[in-house]
């Protein structure tokens, strides 16, 4: 008895009270118009008709009350919303096998007129609709929530959250599937190319599952709408209903070193050395000479108080500074699939790869790809503004870069990478004198 006074206090804690009291007060308003309704039913025999007249007036005005005040109060704390869903209705492989069963002992009834059989017959018809009523019951009041990582990256996999919330008041749910809906006709891929199973769902609850997430390509990837189905209880009927819950993901570049880019990786590197090389002013310290030293860098004074050749050491310049140019004009890769296209997509991935290397060496990182110029900043503030950019940037039809590749001989105080789809005539001089310039084309195969 001490146990169920504390149970019985926490349901009223969470009890709707207006609802309640709403709902007690119509059954009594009604109960009462029931006795009046009677009442003048009994008065009318009686051969009173004033009576009975102001005894059903009475009670058409207080059912009339109930149904203007009260009503409403209870609609609104009632989720109708349910009975709307959408249902899509699928007979398995084992409900076709059970239907023909149902006909055979339907036609064996019929010709023999033997009531055991009739008996049956309306068992096995009473479970198809039994599982038809308590599929949708397993199905409505359910919600669903997917949370995305914040950054995914192209042909890496990453796990979401899939949560399933069961909104009902006192019923559970069970053997729920969760799956994309595709449209039809397209070959898109989905968010959620694998469906995700929930075997049971308690009354006003919820339960998150880690699903494996897999994107094989940059871009925007959209979901409209996804599908709870059930087969529950029997597995003769499959009811799904749609959730129209859009969903989007962006998808970075792929950042990985692959072997593309550690083709091009010693270039980039000694091309960045010889660029930084003599900007140190600082001395660092004094060392040995080996043969490879520049006699420039021989401090005569050192060696001859030691004896030996000593050579100067610099300290290097904290920053390394780095113009990170994309050349997205490639006229032969607009709107199509084939091999340019292949082409543009490798050089997306192999600025992607370049731009996440100077982040990693906490250099200073300016971006410029057509219109879209990003100021230098430490490459870990901005290198994903620009993956983000690069997730989205499209192949240009026409030569706007020219006029940005020209204008890279100007600029001496970064270390200027571009990375192009195009062949290596279609690059300015100006641009392939004054820069590392990366083409696409020479890292295929």
């Amino acid at each position: 008895m001490s146990t169920s006074k504390p149970a019985l206090s926490q349901l009223w804690a969470k009890a709707d009270r207006p609802g309640i009291r709403a709902f007690f007060l119509s059954m009594l308003a009604l109960g009462i118009a029931l006795v009046l309704a009677l009442y003048s039913g009994a008065a009318a025999q009686l051969g009173n008709l004033f009576l009975a007249s102001a005894s059903a007036l009475t009670a058409l005005l207080v059912a009339a009350w109930v149904g203007v005040t009260l009503v409403p109060v209870l609609a609104r704390r009632t989720p109708l919303r349910w009975i709307g869903y959408r249902m899509e209705y699928k007979i398995t492989r084992e409900g076709w096998f059970y239907i023909i069963g149902i006909v055979l002992v339907a036609m064996a009834a019929i010709n023999t007129g033997n009531n055991l059989l009739f008996l049956i017959l309306a068992c096995l018809i009473a479970s198809i609709l039994m599982s038809g009523i308590l599929s949708s019951v397993t199905l409505a009041g359910v919600e669903m929530r997917l949370d995305l990582p914040e950054r995914i990256f192209a042909g890496q996999t990453v796990r979401g959250s899939l949560e399933l919330k069961n909104e009902k008041l006192t019923l559970p749910s069970f053997s729920l599937r969760v799956e994309a809906v595709k449209p039809k006709g397209t070959a898109t891929v989905a968010l959620l190319e694998t469906p995700v199973y929930f075997p049971y769902l308690p009354r006003q609850q919820s339960f998150a599952q880690s699903v494996p997430l897999l994107f094989p390509n940059r871009g925007i990837y959209r979901q409209e709408a996804f599908r709870i189905v059930t087969r529950f209880p029997f597995g003769f009927l499959q009811k799904a209903r749609r959730l129209d819950l859009p969903a989007e993901a962006l998808v970075y570049p792929s950042v990985e070193a692959g072997p593309e880019f550690l083709d091009i990786l010693p270039g980039i590197q000694g091309a960045t050395a010889s660029i930084a090389k003599g900007h140190g002013q600082d001395l660092y310290s004094l060392r040995d000479y080996t043969p490879n030293d520049s006699a420039r860098h021989v401090h005569w004074k050192a060696s001859a108080r030691s004896g030996s050749l000593m050579v100067r050491e610099f300290s290097r310049d904290d920053d390394c500074r780095v113009l990170l140019v994309l050349d997205a004009c490639n006229p032969a890769a607009v709107n199509t699939s084939g091999k340019e296209r292949e082409t543009f997509e490798r050089a997306v991935s192999l600025c992607a790869a370049i731009a996440w290397s100077f982040s990693e060496r906490e250099a200073f990182l300016e971006f410029r790809s057509g219109t879209v110029s990003m100021p230098l900043l430490p490459a870990s503030e901005n290198i994903f503004a620009i993956l983000r950019h690069l997730a989205l940037v499209q192949p240009e039809g026409h030569a706007s870069s020219d006029s940005l590749l020209s204008t890279l001989s100007t600029r001496s105080d970064s270390f200027r990478v571009v990375v192009t789809s195009q062949s290596r005539g279609a690059i300015p001089t100006e641009a392939w004198n004054s820069s590392y310039v990366v083409f696409a084309k020479d890292s295929a195969g």
